[in-house]
């Protein structure tokens, strides 16, 4: 087997036709793959706001369960009378029941 030599002088550079084709076509490409990814970007965002639609109407139903209705009565018997009004602080408190103490004494 022998290995042809073949001059760098008779290599012919790429003529304009040939540039300008390989322009064509990466520029066919390119907008074809960005395409694509607007495609995919749009079915992602639609995907995540069903998703997103879907919890929220799941949770505001739990969350109705869990919301005294307004007006309610208190269940403990520290609070047995009282009705729930205004915005739940969260924090602890201490009660000190005067009518309680002083029966004691």
């Amino acid at each position: 087997m022998q290995i042809k030599y073949i001059p760098s002088s008779s290599a012919r550079s790429p003529g304009l036709l040939r540039k300008t084709a390989a322009l064509i076509a990466t520029l066919v490409l390119a907008v074809v793959a960005l395409m694509f990814s607007a495609l995919l970007l749009a079915v992602i965002l639609v995907i995540a706001i069903i998703g997103g639609i879907y919890l929220w109407w799941k949770l505001r139903k739990l969350m109705r369960n869990f919301q005294p209705p307004q007006g309610a009565t208190m269940h403990s018997d520290d609070f047995a009378g009282e009705t729930a009004k205004g915005e739940v602080i969260e924090g602890e408190v201490i009660r000190v029941d005067t009518a309680r103490t002083e029966g004691r004494r």
